[in-house]
């Protein structure tokens, strides 16, 4: 969990705000819903400053595609852009999925320990972003991104993920599984060079939105006006 440590505020802090009533309903999203504040994911500022796009870019990535996270709610998303792609490309899905059989084509590995995610994602070329539509709407990016990222795994997003284009670099962002396929031939063919590191540093330059000073001025700023003495505050 180094990517989030650092000042104050950790994710487990960030749950315990959201289940209070201290600020009201807020939401780790770029687009909240009616009546809710905007207080995203952090990052850790040192990891962010200190990420070498040249390094990541160096490693061996011997897996084109890979998927981490849990299935929940996210069937639709997997069907259109991961699943067509994962037929043509080696791959690995970890996580939680109860529900594969559509799918036997796909190389599900289960869960894995949190120090395998890096070393995961460290041997693979890209992912694919997938959201459950009531997220996705919002523009809700998890740390998953972060994880990807800051291992040099370039994160494909679909156009659905409401502002993908204030978080990925536009050349990653996604209609179908047509589109997929044709980013990792590009990927594949910038592997390892100039453009690989160009574009590895770019990803890292768009998760300035989820730095943690700036989280942390935000959460100011809302205690602010949640306990100033004219009342109330702004969702953002």
């Amino acid at each position: 969990m180094e990517y989030f440590l650092g000042g104050a505020m950790t994710p487990h802090t960030l749950a315990g705000i959201r289940a209070s009533n201290q600020l009201g309903e807020v939401q780790a999203a770029l687009h909240p819903g009616p009546g809710a504040a905007r207080l995203l994911f952090p990052i850790n500022d040192n990891v962010l400053n200190t990420a070498d796009p040249h390094r990541l870019a160096a490693l061996h990535r011997d897996l084109p595609l890979v998927y981490i996270g849990n299935q929940y709610d996210r069937d639709r998303q997997f069907d259109r852009y991961f699943a067509p792609a994962a037929a043509e490309v080696d791959h690995l899905v970890a996580g939680k999925w109860t529900t594969t059989d559509r799918w036997p084509h796909v190389h599900f590995i289960g869960r894995i320990p949190f120090p395998e995610v890096d070393r995961l994602y460290r041997r693979s070329l890209a992912t694919v972003l997938l959201a459950p539509d009531r997220t996705a709407a919002r523009g809700q990016f998890t740390q998953r991104i972060f994880e990807a990222v800051l291992a040099g795994c370039l994160p494909i997003t679909p156009s659905e993920l409401r502002s993908a284009d204030k978080v990925v670099p536009e050349e990653l962002i996604i209609t179908d599984a047509a589109d997929v396929r044709h980013v990792l031939d590009k990927l594949a063919a910038l592997s390892g060079g100039t453009g690989h590191a160009d574009l590895i540093g770019r990803c890292l330059r768009h998760l300035e939105i989820f730095r943690l000073s700036t989280q942390l001025e935000t959460l100011n700023d809302l205690l602010y006006h949640s306990t100033a003495p004219h009342g109330g505050w702004i969702a953002r």
